[in-house]
């Protein structure tokens, strides 16, 4: 997975992108319904489980380990689909369903972080961003009767900082593949 993960570095930047973009619309319009947050929630970890299948997909083929990037991938279809076919659920468990996705996530970004801590410098980022998801879930399942409002913000507020985070590590894996690439020019 360490070799794919730095081939695969735009991954890393699209889905920061994406949290940015959710961060700046969320803040643009603090005022959002609960069921358009409930559906840009739902949203936004539909696309995150698709992407972490598609690194899962490239790892298999490279005949590297994938489950963590399985597991991930189902946690985001699973909490997205629910979240988008029972939005009266949803909205009543909202918090919770946002919370055992950011803790799961960021279990699983912190134990990539453990593993790529060998191979490349700037792991240091994903792990941040593990430790991230994980408060922010810890944060918000502790205080569930926070208005919409109030739990719009720390979304949009976690989507943009997140989505900062990762596309600084989809860069500095851009730049060391591009290192390692000219390295192996240079050795030729």
């Amino acid at each position: 997975m360490n070799i794919l993960l730095v081939t695969k570095w735009w991954s890393m930047v699209v889905r920061g992108l994406v949290g940015i973009s959710i961060g700046v619309i969320t803040f643009l319009w603090p005022a959002i319904t609960l069921a358009s947050l409930v559906l840009l929630f739902g949203a936004y970890a539909i696309l995150d489980g698709i992407l972490a299948f598609a690194g899962a997909t490239q790892a298999k083929r490279a005949n590297q380990q994938s489950g963590a990037l399985v597991f991930e991938g189902v946690a985001g279809l699973v909490a997205g689909i629910i979240t988008i076919a029972r939005p009266a659920l949803a909205a009543t468990m909202l918090v919770y369903i946002i919370a055992a996705w950011a803790i799961l996530t960021g279990i699983l970004e912190i134990s990539a972080a453990v593993r790529l801590r060998q191979s490349i410098q700037g792991e240091w980022l994903l792990g941040f961003f593990g430790l991230l998801s994980v408060a922010f879930g810890m944060a918000i399942a502790v205080t569930p009767a926070l208005g919409a409002l109030a739990i719009a913000l720390w979304i949009g507020a976690y989507a943009f900082v997140s989505g900062i985070v990762l596309t600084i590590l989809g860069l500095r894996l851009r730049s060391w593949s591009h290192r390692r690439t000219d390295d192996v020019r240079l050795a030729a």
